[in-house]
């Protein structure tokens, strides 16, 4: 039994006995459901699998892309989400043991949350960021997947939601540029773009490897680099993404005032190169 918030309860593996909850042991990924169809299916699958060795977890033969995707689906289709999902996929090792593990057994939890909108939209509101430099991300690779140790992201959030601002840019351990909270980081200066490299800590993002093929195939000049704060200054545009959300331009970085001219764009773009039939 445990002491749950003052209540004495039967124990719960869910909980008590879920590694992902007790030592951060899990990754996850985020995904869109549109109607039946998960864009960038492939992407989102290989990532996660990638993501799953790097924190050496025995992956079952049975945990084939065409297996995941069906458990996606049946969720989606069970729901009451409507057309369009937002779904997480949470995979932990399933295993007693304390630091050290007894086995690298996995399980998985599927969340579902609603979404209005199947096509990517730019919608025109006003998006604030600033810097955030309480805490900076590490460029180890174990700290460029997307496992359940999000804290800085959590309270550069909070720190966010003090200040008036609607994201901030975190840093990594040089003080360059690594990302948003939630999506990667790009901007745009005398018509070239730039993003951060993965060497900056970044997120390999699904949206952001795809934008960034998109931009290449259409003629339009892109440079993953070392980036400074001091380069968003001088930039034409800022934005962020990330596969649920899709582009989001953000209008002010401290006294600096963008403009969103490229970002829409490339947004019809995105949303061409999906089949959203």
């Amino acid at each position: 039994m445990i002491n749950f918030n003052g209540n004495i309860v039967n124990e719960s593996n869910q909980l008590s006995n879920n590694r992902g909850f007790l030592f951060g042991d899990a990754v996850f990924e985020t995904l869109r459901v549109v109607s039946n169809y998960i864009p960038f299916w492939e992407d989102h699958y290989f990532r996660l699998m990638a993501s799953m060795r790097v924190l050496r977890f025995s992956i079952p033969d049975s945990f084939s892309p065409e297996f995941l995707k069906n458990e996606i689906l049946h969720l989606h289709s069970k729901s009451n989400s409507g057309l369009n999902s937002r779904i997480r996929i949470t995979v932990y090792r399933n295993s007693a043991g304390r630091y050290k593990p007894i086995t690298n057994d996995i399980g998985y939890i599927i969340n579902i949350d609603r979404i209005e909108d199947s096509k990517y939209l730019i919608k025109k509101k006003e998006v604030k960021v600033d810097l955030y430099k309480d805490f900076f991300i590490s460029n180890q690779l174990v700290h460029s997947i997307k496992s359940n140790n999000k804290s800085i992201n959590v309270l550069a959030s909070i720190y966010a939601s003090e200040n008036d601002l609607d994201n901030c840019i975190l840093l990594n351990d040089r003080k360059m540029i690594c990302e948003f909270i939630n999506g990667n980081l790009f901007y745009i200066k005398n018509e070239k773009i730039y993003t951060p490299d993965l060497k900056s800590g970044c997120l390999n993002g699904v949206l952001r490897k795809n934008l960034i093929n998109i931009i290449k195939s259409n003629g339009l000049v892109i440079e993953e680099s070392q980036i400074s704060p001091f380069d968003l200054v001088s930039a034409d545009e800022l934005f962020m993404t990330n596969v649920i959300q899709g582009i989001l331009p953000v209008t002010n970085y401290r006294k600096k005032t963008y403009i969103n001219k490229t970002a829409i764009i490339l947004n019809n773009l995105l949303n061409d190169s999906i089949n959203y039939n």
